[in-house]
């Protein structure tokens, strides 16, 4: 009996490690805007044969999703920005993304670097603890008077289907367009030096 017990330890420890693999891993998009670095640090979700029009039905009431999955979605800039057409100081932010009930996408950038995960889960992992998590309800009351920016997003042809969530940045000039792309839906804005 004695020795079934750490195989079977080593097994529980196993599933956990291999489970820990099959996460899809953190994303980043890189440009390069008026010769600085532009940055966003994301979580991948994957569909995995779900629709995505009816996981955004699945959205709080003022609509805001976290842009990702896991610790807060990041976009940082070494230069100020005009993305969507609206100035956007230097430094790091908060991504979130308005996904109107009737269409149309809005990228948000917000002030506020999100809410440690011990503070809002009581069983975090001690590692995960000062983690910072998105706002997954109550955005608009608790940080919208945080905004830098709500700007639309244009709507973009996917180039192929993408089971994983996808943010990336295409050269456009001194700057780049911008895109977010899941399932056969993609949207874009772009991220330009400030005049």
């Amino acid at each position: 009996m004695k020795t079934r017990f750490p195989a079977l330890a080593t097994l529980a420890a196993l599933s956990v490690a291999v489970a820990a693999l099959a996460q899809p891993p953190r994303g980043t998009a890189v440009a390069t805007v008026d010769g600085k670095k532009v940055a966003v640090d994301y979580g991948r979700p994957a569909l995995k044969g779900r629709d995505l029009a009816t996981l955004m039905k699945d959205l709080p009431a003022d609509r805001i999703w976290r842009a990702g999955e896991n610790q807060v979605t990041t976009f940082t800039t070494e230069t100020p920005l005009s993305v969507g057409g609206k100035a956007v100081p230097a430094g790091k932010y908060s991504l979130y993304v308005h996904a109107g009930e009737k269409g149309g996408w809005a990228l948000i950038l917000n002030r506020d670097p999100g809410v440690p995960l011990g503070k809002i889960w009581d069983k975090a992992p001690e590692n995960m603890k000062n983690e910072p998590w998105p706002y997954l309800e109550g955005y608009t009351k608790t940080i919208g008077d945080k905004e830098v920016l709500r700007a639309e997003m244009k709507t973009a042809a996917a180039k192929a289907p993408s089971d994983l969530f996808t943010i990336s940045f295409v050269p456009k000039g001194e700057g780049a367009d911008m895109t977010l792309a899941w399932g056969k839906e993609a949207w874009s804005i772009d991220v330009l030096p400030q005049k």
